[in-house]
């Protein structure tokens, strides 16, 4: 079973992203449930070649959940086959410190329950016009 099987992996990413943010900044539950929820246990993600593992997802959602950033992803194309997706998305946070557009390149494996196994992200701050 494949986890985008008759799912429009725009929708698919989009939905992830969300709800991973939404239940870390909206709610007091364990950072480590919520992880694991949305993470195998052996998640390995990299992001602008940096490695984080379970413990450290776990570990940098204690500033994220402090600082409460709201989030919103635009999804501009998706591609999925088999339990690969790759994504290209605009990400906009809104902090206490300032506003941030980042543009987002995202190639991920996922379990057939839908949580991310392998995530790699490069990312690049879009300079305000």
């Amino acid at each position: 079973m494949e986890p985008f099987n008759g799912i429009d992996p725009k929708k698919f990413i989009a939905d992830f992203h969300r709800s991973y943010h939404d239940d870390l900044v909206n709610s007091d539950e364990d950072a480590g449930m919520i992880v694991d929820r949305y993470h195998t246990p052996d998640i390995v993600q990299i992001a602008d070649g940096h490695r984080m593992d379970r413990d450290k997802l776990i570990e940098h959602a204690r500033p994220v959940r402090k600082n409460r950033p709201a989030g919103r992803w635009e999804v501009h194309e998706a591609v999925a086959t088999g339990d690969r997706i790759a994504a290209r998305s605009t990400l906009h946070v809104t902090n206490r410190k300032r506003d941030l557009t980042l543009e987002v390149y995202f190639f991920g494996q996922f379990t057939p329950d839908g949580r991310m196994r392998r995530g790699h992200m490069l990312t690049r701050t879009v300079p305000e016009a």
